[in-house]
């Protein structure tokens, strides 16, 4: 039965689909019509000066049109170089749903399906919104696990989300083959949209508040100005501009080389099936909820009395459209398709079938195969660019409809307010850089079109496209030793394995094979020596004449003095945590500043932007390419060190928190002594080019002490056991520094006015709701990764952050933010992991105290330092 039904696929006379031109407004392309809605004519008139011009008019660029013109901004354009929807917003399935394996990109969901909830009643313009829910099926054990693992995400964010059982999962699509469903993952209130009339909605709202919308109007160049404005040139006349927004979806490559830079993007194929009336679905009396069968890699939904799939095929078998990544997309190209291709997709189509066996009578009235643009890691790209002036993108978007209406008022928040809303660090378009060469990036979005519903472990690892040009002067030498991770382009070391341990890298819901060796790293680190590889760290060096009264203006630490190193945070207006990073002052005037890999160019983009905005004279520079860094932890570090270098390591000559330039065996470095494992450490900034000579001294050098190596894996269970916070983690664009426990950091009394300070000032006047505290919970096979819910009395009343097992207590860790008035110590609480709630208790921070501060109260009984 099944071969016949896929021969009936087969012998279908299928829709002639070339790539072929559809002149005027087109019919959906899954059949859904916009005739409904009247055709709205572009305007006529023509502006000199626009405060933002965006270029693109698909949904996305439509959509921040409509936010920032109801927000009241005045003078806002759009240009669209044919028509509204054109490439690849017309074509799109325009599913919609509340679910996102991501913390953050659910508000960007929520707040896209609450607007479109009403947008029809706001402009008038029929939406064609349908909300029947949407079922994710799990037909393996594992894909249980993955449900329970997200559900424990969910508990405290507004999006309804619950784990259902094969009856339910029957009785809501009762056409399903239950063979095999184990479990549901339900989202009420998911659909699917008709992209064209959503565009045509936006549309009319957004010239109902003033916007202008131009069309055609191909922008033809981008010229920058002194001032920070642009000329926007266009066949229909120029137009200078405060600031520009890249929405040109398959064009957006096009757009960048404008003004210089090369967006990482490929466009990608992809096919949907539409099939004619099934009896089966005629008769049913309520419309069919949205499936996603995450095994055979497709999603299925109503389409009127009909079935539409679409399928993710396998990175071998999927299509890139090789010839616009050489060439860019043809000029002429915006509401066409490529020829469809049924055999590429048959191993999905015969999972539908199975799942679904009405398909195998159905027959295909119509094969969507479109274009997507896909960045590397398959997210979009939201915000400001570094290094180029009042540039901002939003790009790269695989699923644009339903990011659209989140992403149009998450942009115009901040280009309104100076900030962002929350924390949206992973579509910052800053994540990539030189290295993202377009090899890697076809190799990546590959395996991210391939690997679209594989199962989402914690620490997943992806491995195409790896190394790249920035792997670090460690990496031959340690790859052979360790399972390594991908930080901004680095290969970092995530742990190490020992002879007869298991090498592979087996990701898991629970502790899996690499749970003893970090446990083995941990305890190298605190009995003895470690070295870990943290050249991905990012690098800026800075001076000028008035380098610190920049950075007076950014940190809200005091600035260290000459051969001092701190701990420093830069702050939102609002008083959220930007960033945080070390500054070190090296001579008069020139300081070192250390961030995280992650944010590299999102930190030096906000120290470049208030530089040339306050006329500070400096010069910024990124050194992170440049510079390797090695750590060395552990109390026999000074003793391997010493044996290296004619620098007095001692205590007194050498302090924690002080900077000098010394020659380990005549290699020159940047010496720190600090380490965010919270025992005896350096930091050793050198050439990158003599890593590998550096750490072979340094290792032959420790071979009485037993040095070895560690990773990050370690470094995070170190850092947790001490309290110290990470930002992205404990803090970010959505906590203040005194609900994180940064007070230390924080100088509200030092004279300069830092961003952030009178904010700050004024949420310490009204006092905290919230705190974040140190959890110690027992478990039995699983840890906190962060971002779990915090339960009390039956409700969820907070979350996780990060969270790690503590070798030292053999219990679970975690930070957690929880209301005031249960932050107290021996609070009693609950964190849910895998379904399961787990008795948790505030502790009294830190659980293991550093060495710096066991070294003082050492010398204050009177014992000498161990």
């Amino acid at each position: 039965m099944l071969r016949s039904g896929v021969q009936r696929l087969r012998g279908l006379p299928l829709p002639s689909l070339p790539l072929r031109s559809s002149p005027g407004r087109p019919r959906s392309a899954c059949g859904r019509q916009g005739e409904e809605n009247p055709p709205l004519s572009a305007e006529t008139r023509w502006k000199d000066r626009a405060e933002t011009v965006i270029i693109g008019g698909g949904c996305v660029g439509v959509s921040l049109a409509y936010h920032l013109a109801k927000a009241g901004m005045k003078d806002v354009v759009l240009l669209e170089k044919s028509e509204l929807t054109a490439g690849s917003t017309w074509h799109a399935a325009g599913l919609t749903t509340y679910f996102h394996p991501g913390i953050n990109l659910k508000k960007i969901h929520y707040a896209s399906i609450k607007l479109y909830e009403k947008l029809e009643e706001e402009t008038g313009q029929v939406l064609g919104f349908h909300q029947p829910g949407s079922i994710r099926i799990a037909t393996t054990p594992v894909r249980v696990d993955e449900f329970k693992y997200q559900m424990t995400r969910t508990g405290w964010h507004a999006t309804e989300q619950y784990i259902i059982g094969p009856e339910k999962i029957q009785e809501m699509f009762p056409l399903l083959n239950m063979n095999k469903v184990l479990a549901g993952l339900y989202n009420p209130g998911d659909g699917h949209i008709d992209p064209y009339s959503l565009t045509m909605a936006l549309a009319a709202g957004a010239r109902k508040y003033g916007a202008l919308l131009q069309y055609p109007a191909p922008v033809t160049s981008l010229k920058p100005r002194s001032d920070g404005t642009w000329d926007v040139e266009t066949p229909e006349g120029s137009m200078r501009a405060n600031r520009i927004v890249n929405t040109a979806g398959l064009w957006a490559r096009e757009v960048g080389k404008m003004v210089g830079l090369e967006h990482p993007l490929i466009p990608v194929q992809h096919q949907y099936v539409v099939t004619s009336t099934i009896p089966e679905v005629k008769a049913l009396k309520r419309e069919l909820p949205v499936l996603r069968d995450l095994e055979g890699s497709y999603y299925l939904r109503q389409e009127r009395d009909g079935l539409l799939f679409g399928p993710y095929e396998s990175q071998e078998k999927m299509k890139v459209q090789d010839a616009w990544v050489a060439s860019g997309v043809p000029p002429g190209f915006g509401k066409e398709l490529f020829e469809s291709d049924l055999d590429r997709i048959m191993e999905h189509v015969e999972a539908a079938m199975e799942m679904v066996p009405v398909l195998k009578k159905a027959d295909i009235i119509n094969i969507v195969n479109g274009p997507i643009t896909y960045s590397p890691d398959i997210l979009p790209m939201v915000g400001p660019h570094q290094g180029v002036r009042n540039y901002w993108v939003a790009i790269g978007f695989g699923y644009g409809i339903i990011h659209a209406g989140g992403v149009g008022k998450y942009l115009s928040d901040w280009i309104l307010h100076g900030e962002p809303p929350f924390d949206l660090i992973e579509l910052d378009p800053n994540r990539y850089g030189k290295w993202t060469t377009t090899q890697y990036t076809e190799a990546k979005a590959r395996e991210s079109y391939g690997f679209n519903n594989i199962v989402g472990y914690p620490k997943e690892e992806r491995f195409a496209g790896r190394p790249t040009q920035r792997a670090s002067g460690l990496y031959k030498t340690l790859e052979s030793k360790c399972s390594m991770g991908f930080h901004a382009g680095w290969e970092q070391p995530h742990w190490f394995y020992k002879p007869g341990q298991d090498t592979q890298y087996r990701p898991s819901f629970r502790r899996t094979n690499w749970f003893e060796p970090v446990g083995s790293e941990y305890k190298q680190v605190m009995q003895k020596v470690g070295v870990i590889d943290l050249s991905p760290f990012g690098k800026f060096n800075i001076k000028g004449q008035d380098s610190v009264r920049l950075l007076d203006r950014l940190f809200a630490n005091v600035i260290p003095k000459v051969g001092v190193t701190n701990i420093s945070h830069m702050l939102t207006p609002k008083g959220r945590v930007y960033a945080e990073l070390t500054v070190s002052h090296q001579t008069p005037g020139e300081f070192l500043l250390i961030t995280g890999s992650g944010s590299e160019l999102h930190d030096l983009r906000w120290i470049e932007e208030e530089a040339v905005n306050g006329g500070y004279d400096v010069e910024i520079k990124n050194i992170t390419d440049e510079l390797g860094v090695l750590g060395i932890a552990g109390p026999h570090a000074r003793k391997v060190l010493q044996k290296l270098t004619a620098e007095d390591l001692s205590d007194e000559v050498f302090k924690f928190l002080q900077t000098k330039s010394l020659k380990v065996s005549n290699i020159p470095v940047t010496a720190i002594r600090i380490s965010y494992t919270g025992e005896l450490g350096w930091e050793l900034y050198h050439r990158r080019e003599d890593s590998a000579a550096l750490y072979d001294i340094i290792m032959n050098a420790g071979q009485e002490e037993g040095i070895d190596n560690f990773g990050t894996y370690a470094m995070n269970a170190l850092r947790l056991e001490k309290a110290f916070r990470a930002w992205g983690s404990e803090m970010n664009c959505d906590t203040n520094p005194l609900e994180a426990g940064l007070e230390y950091f924080i100088k509200l009394n030092k004279p300069a006015d830092f961003i952030g300070k009178q904010a700050l000032k004024q949420i310490k006047a009204k006092g905290l709701k919230r705190r974040l505290v140190c959890l110690t919970l027992a478990t039995d096979d699983v840890d906190p990764e962060g971002n779990e819910s915090i339960w009390y009395d039956g409700k969820v009343v907070g979350n996780t952050t990060s969270g790690s097992y503590s070798y030292s207590i053999q219990k679970s860790l975690a930070f957690a933010y929880v209301p005031v008035e249960l932050s107290k110590v021996g609070q009693q609480v609950e964190v849910e992991l895998l379904g399961k709630n787990y008795p948790a208790s505030v502790i009294q921070e830190p659980l293991v105290l550093t060495e710096p501060t066991r070294n003082r109260l050492w010398k204050k009984s009177g014992k000498h330092e161990i």
